[in-house]
Parts: C-alpha cells; sequence; structure tokens
C-alpha cells in the first residue's frame, strides 16, 4: 500500500520538526554555555556544554530506535515472527547508561558543577519548545 499524499506531508513535516529540534538543541545550549562562561565560570560553561552534548545524543538515538520500532511494525503488519533487532533495545537502554556514566565523569573527574550539567540536560526541552513554537506559528501549509 502506497502512502498518500497527506501521509507523506506529515512524515516530511515530521522528519523536519525531529531535525530543527536537534539542531535547536544545540544551538541553545552552546550559546547559553558560552553566556555562562563570560557571566559565571568556564567550569560551569562546560558543565552546560557537556549537559547540552548528552541531551542531543539521548534525543537522536531516542528517534533512531523509535523510527527503527515504527519501521518494523509497519513492515511486519501481518506477520507474527517480525521482531525488532537486539541492537534496538541496547541503543534504547544504552542512552540512560550514557547520560549516567557521562554526568559521573564530567562532575567527578573535572569537578563541574552538577547543577551546570543538569541545565544542559534542559537544553532538549528548550529546543523542543522553541521547534514546536516555530511550527505552530510559521509551519502551517
Amino acid at each position: 500500500m502506497t502512502p498518500t499524499i497527506p501521509e507523506t506531508r506529515e512524515n516530511e513535516r515530521a522528519i523536519n520538526l525531529s531535525r530543527r529540534i536537534a539542531w535547536l538543541t544545540l544551538l541553545l545550549g552552546f550559546l547559553s554555555g558560552l553566556v555562562v562562561v563570560f557571566t559565571k565560570s568556564p567550569r560551569a560553561g562546560l558543565g552546560i556544554a557537556v549537559g547540552t552534548i548528552l541531551a542531543w545524543l539521548n534525543f537522536r538515538w531516542l528517534d533512531q530506535t523509535l523510527a527503527a520500532l515504527v519501521s518494523v511494525a509497519q513492515a511486519g503488519a501481518g506477520t507474527p515472527q517480525t521482531r525488532a533487532p537486539l541492537s534496538i533495545y541496547w541503543k534504547f537502554a544504552g542512552r540512560y547508561l550514557l547520560m549516567g556514566f557521562g554526568i559521573y565523569v564530567t562532575v567527578h573527574y573535572f569537578a563541574v558543577p552538577a547543577l551546570s550539567v543538569i541545565l544542559g540536560l534542559l537544553a532538549l526541552g528548550a529546543g523542543a519548545i522553541v521547534g514546536s513554537l516555530y511550527e505552530v506559528y510559521l509551519g502551517t501549509d
């Protein structure tokens, strides 16, 4: 069954929104980290940058695993034997392991304030809000 034009248009909008959120996360996180470097301290700015990178990786891996699960579900809609590859589940769980390990190493070994790393993780939320507002106000057909 081939997708209809509205389905294709919705998929393109979802892909564009996902890309927009990804680059806005990096942009807003690094800009806020740069501001903190000059107003607070370089270590706090580094913490925000590390948190931003972890948030971006978390979003990318989540987006990839969900896309893979959706494609597996669509491919095997009529067959009961369709299964997702094991690597998808490892990537899904590995997001949390990577974030925990990254935060631990950054705070413990590099003496970066934990609050700044947590604030960097919030860059994903800021990117999602700005990207969604853009979609609501300017992304209409």
